[in-house]
């Protein structure tokens, strides 16, 4: 497969700007993989298509408030740093981005907030808008932390035009989030609200988690035509026994087992023994799914509508057809679905 034949005409005002009003009543489209059939429903008729004994693995990372905004010394030029990784918690070494690139050097400090307790150095250069910082603060690491909390910004795509409210910060993350780690949000899991997880429990659906930090290497934009050429960023991953047993009971079952969005699925898709079992595990994940891929774990999956072009479109293409995912797209367009992180849900079975 080529790039180009995962790019498609996206109308900007199908770009979803806000969340809907509540978290569970985003539209729907349901995909039969096996009938190629499109159906058009709400996300909390999810409940209809999942019996006893299914499994739902939840992508559990949490957002953190990684954009800070701060001046260059002397010049007081305004700088935004995108926090990416801790690289080191005792010398507060971290990756970032920054932005207007061209302006930051090794050896410039930069000064965050209105009282300036927060100060980081420049001491590498790692691409062409990475940076390697090292921070200068007075106090434990907790209250580092804190102050990290304290300045930084909920993480919005750039595509979202307006300001960040203060609601983006309960609603930019999932009611399950609890694994501080990720720069964005594992996006499929924001349409569940608390009463559709209950609702789900009640009706016998099992709940595995899996930990995937997303990092800003899922948005990174593919540059080459030969999908076989283009490297994925590292992205830090966990799946724990506990998980990988009731996941494997599923299976053993004959059940569903449903990825709850392409992080889930390239966590469980990194982990498989040689029997296409999930293998509990803990490091790093390069991954990279495109077209034609055999998966080994789940048999259907949640995800959001992708933006053209990019890695998540060709692993939701991989799963249930390019064909398919092609004609579904096409309809969601003239049927004004709302696209990306705020945007509307499909369930593919």
């Amino acid at each position: 497969m080529k790039l180009s034949h995962f790019d498609f005409n996206l109308p900007n005002e199908l770009l979803a700007e806000y969340p809907p009003l509540n978290r569970d009543e985003s539209r729907l489209m349901v995909l039969d993989r096996k009938t190629q059939t499109i159906e058009h429903k709400m996300f909390k008729d999810l409940i209809d298509y999942f019996e006893e004994d299914d499994v739902l693995i939840l992508n559990n990372t949490k957002v953190f408030p990684a954009r800070l905004y701060g001046n260059k010394e002397k010049t007081g030029a305004k700088i935004e740093v995108f926090l990416l990784r801790e690289l080191n918690a005792e010398t507060r070494l971290w990756d970032v981005l920054v932005d207007p690139a061209r302006k930051i050097r090794i050896g410039n400090k930069l000064y965050f907030g209105e009282d300036e307790t927060l100060v980081a150095e420049v001491i590498d250069n790692t691409t062409s808008r990475g940076r390697t910082l090292r921070f200068l603060f007075d106090g434990t690491y907790e209250e580092f932390r804190k102050k990290l909390n304290e300045l930084g910004e909920t993480p919005l795509p750039k595509y979202i035009s307006r300001e960040v409210e203060p609601e983006d910060a309960e609603r930019y993350q999932t009611i399950y989030a609890k694994k501080e780690g990720a720069v964005a949000a594992p996006t499929a899991g924001l349409h569940f609200s608390k009463h559709l997880l209950k609702r789900l429990e009640i009706k016998g659906v099992n709940f595995a988690e899996v930990t995937l930090h997303v990092g800003l290497g899922t948005f990174s934009p593919v540059e080459v035509e030969d999908l076989s050429k283009h490297k994925m960023d590292s992205e830090e991953f966990e799946v724990d026994e506990f998980s990988a047993k009731i996941v494997n009971e599923g299976k053993a079952k004959r059940r569903k087992i449903c990825a709850v969005g392409t992080t889930v699925m390239r966590s469980v898709e990194s982990t498989v023994s040689s029997q296409g079992a999930l293998n509990p595990y803990k490091g790093w994940t390069n991954k990279f799914i495109f077209p034609p891929y055999e998966f080994s774990i789940a048999n259907c999956m949640i995800t959001n509508f992708h933006t053209p072009k990019s890695t998540l479109l060709m692993m939701v293409s991989a799963f249930a057809g390019h064909d398919f995912i092609k004609k579904a797209y096409a309809e969601a367009i003239k049927e004004n679905y709302r696209f990306y992180s705020y945007g509307d849900a499909m369930l593919i079975l």
